[in-house]
């Protein structure tokens, strides 16, 4: 190796550390932009791209926010250790019901995902429970959203 590519590789290795550190701290920023009012406040679609970013930063991979329509229920879709996940995200004022819960069943199926999931900066009627451990659907709450966000 001359002396050229040595310095090209320090070169590359600072910009490297350069890029990890803006993405540690905008990692470190997401509780600080967004307090619960304002996740509660958020458009639709706002909010699936927030948890798309969410979720990244958690080590999720290939995370694809989907179509706004014939999105078949399922708003993001993503891998994390070789489990794909089809995710319902749900930005509501009042309790999550039943009705996300079938739709996350059934985009589970139509994207062949491992996994359906629902997640909502809310939290879930009792009848939504029931159906989730039924359709084998999770349910990612308020608590849980707040918790991915402090860890953030």
């Amino acid at each position: 190796m001359n002396i050229q590519q040595i310095e090209w590789l320090i070169g590359m290795s600072a910009v490297m550390c350069l890029l990890v550190a803006a993405a540690v701290a905008l990692c470190k920023n997401f509780r600080k932009r967004y307090s619960d009012r304002q996740l509660d406040e958020m458009e639709g679609l706002d909010f699936e791209y927030y948890c798309a970013d969410l979720l990244r930063y958690h080590g999720f991979v290939d995370v694809e926010v989907t179509r706004g329509s014939g999105d078949y229920g399922i708003d993001i879709l993503a891998e994390k250790d070789g489990v794909t996940y089809a995710i319902q995200c749900k930005r509501y004022n009042a309790p999550v019901g039943v009705k996300a819960v079938q739709e996350a069943y059934a985009g589970r199926d139509y994207y062949d995902r491992m996994v359906g999931c629902v997640l909502t900066n809310q939290y879930f009627t009792q009848p939504a429970v029931e159906a989730a451990k039924k359709l084998k659907i999770l349910l990612w709450d308020r608590g849980y959203l707040e918790s991915m966000m402090e860890e953030a």
